[in-house]
């Protein structure tokens, strides 16, 4: 295993540049594909699709990047940077804190992604301050643990088939009915390869060690001085208020006030119209717990510029994705490769080719929510021609969409913009994670499903 991440890493550092390099080659594959095989292939359709996809990703690149800074506050709260730098303590060896840091990553992105993307930048991050270890094999154990997100409460597929009325809700559309999540998230097929996953792939990284050990210079530097346990803890005291302003600024009455108007509308929400989450409750969430943690206003607003230094990659690079989905979707390039893996599909074997497809397709379309509005209208409707199961052919391309992330760096960035590493060196691991999940869900997908 040691052999194999250092084919890897050295595979990897040698032929994968920058994130933004990559989105650029994606984006110029996209192009040529539709331009070749694509139903509407005209120079001008392929351009003008490229150019309206750019700009209709905006919203979405906007809440992204606010779930990365509200996520990023509400761990650095003194509560919740506390709690990390306890489980950081607790791992003796690199080995054990591999196998600890995809856990937590895995639980947390189970219970919601974003949370779960800015816990592993994090833990990563405070574990590498107090042992040697090498740092892309640790950001990538983190990474990995999001291989389970779109299985979990969060899934934006699975979610999206339980909300009446939701925009992306194809099977609500196409059938008038729709998916309990127990009928997915809630099932032998998704829930026995995630545990299976959560058993092995610790043992798996712990294998993967590497012999030469890279560190964060950031770490480096932080080891030299003291131990991190003796590090003064956080000030959380105000200071003596001066001014009006300053009195202002530290009033934490003016955080809970707006905090319980917040989190109280979405329980009344939730208690009139169902227990619900999207990307814009989390991020409410998120932003209402953030104001609590902190408590102080003047504290909440350092920790979201702290935050929002580090959004860049974000930026960049997610319009650029936004072309690659316009392209996908307005061309057709998106239907050819979905309906060329129905074309051979079966009742038994169509969740299954829905799952490589979608895996083919995350490479192109890597967000959930922006893949099933590619995918969904060729998969339903495949899926009741064939009378194959509605749930886990949903659940299918949800799954190879996180079962993708492993390979393909969109997703990565939050993790590599808080943990500071390159995508080199973690992608050199996390390639393993893929091949294990890819085998793991198949085998799901083809003998956990009721017939």
């Amino acid at each position: 295993m040691n052999r194999v991440a250092a084919f890897f890493t050295r595979v990897f550092e040698y032929a994968v540049p920058d994130p933004y390099i990559y989105a650029i080659g994606l984006t110029l594959l996209t192009a040529l594909l539709a331009l070749v095989f694509a139903p509407h292939h005209a120079p001008g359709e392929v351009l003008g699709s490229w150019y309206k996809g750019i700009f209709d990703i905006l919203a979405f690149a906007l809440q992204m990047i606010l779930i990365l800074v509200t996520g990023y506050a509400l761990a650095a709260s003194v509560p919740v940077a506390k709690a990390l730098r306890r489980i950081a303590a607790s791992p003796q060896t690199p080995k054990d804190a591999v196998a600890l840091t995809f856990l937590v990553s895995a639980v947390a992105c189970w219970l919601n992604w974003g949370f779960g993307l800015v816990v592993a930048g994090l833990l990563s991050r405070e574990i590498a301050k107090r042992m040697r270890i090498d740092f892309g094999w640790l950001v990538a154990a983190a990474y990995s643990g999001f291989l389970i997100w779109a299985s979990g409460l969060s899934s934006s597929i699975a979610l999206a088939q339980a909300t009446p009325g939701s925009k992306l809700n194809i099977v609500q559309i196409v059938t008038g009915h729709v998916l309990p999540i127990g009928s997915t998230i809630f099932t032998a097929f998704n829930l026995i390869p995630v545990l299976v996953l959560l058993v092995v792939l610790p043992f798996v990284l712990r294998a993967l060690e590497p012999s030469d050990v890279v560190e964060a210079p950031s770490t480096r530097s932080a080891r030299s001085g003291q131990a991190m346990e003796s590090q003064p803890e956080l000030d959380v005291t105000p200071p003596r208020p001066q001014t009006l302003a300053s009195a202002l600024e530290n009033a934490w009455i003016l955080n809970a006030v707006v905090a319980a108007a917040g989190l109280g509308y979405i329980i009344w929400n939730w208690i009139a119209l169902g227990f619900s989450l999207d990307i814009n409750s989390v991020i409410f969430i998120f932003f209402c717990l953030g104001l609590l943690l902190h408590w102080r206003p003047i504290a909440y607003v350092a920790a979201v510029n702290d935050a929002a230094r580090i959004t860049g990659p974000l930026i960049l690079q997610y319009p650029l994705y936004g072309g690659i989905m316009g392209i996908m979707t307005a061309t057709g390039l998106a239907g050819v490769i979905a309906q060329w893996f129905d074309s051979f599909s079966t009742s038994a074997t169509l969740p299954f080719w829905s799952y490589l497809s979608s895996i083919v397709i995350s490479l192109f379309v890597p967000s959930g929510g922006g893949h099933w509005a590619v995918q969904g209208p060729f998969a339903v409707p495949a899926a009741l021609k064939m009378h194959a199961s509605l749930p886990a052919t949903a659940m299918a391309v949800a799954i190879g969409e996180e079962v993708a992330n492993m390979i393909q760096p969109f997703w990565a960035l939050p993790v590599l913009a808080i943990a500071g590493v390159g995508l080199r060196r973690v992608m050199a691991f996390t390639v393993v994670s893929f091949a294990i999940a890819f085998v793991v869900f198949a085998l799901a997908l083809l003998f956990l499903i009721p017939r």
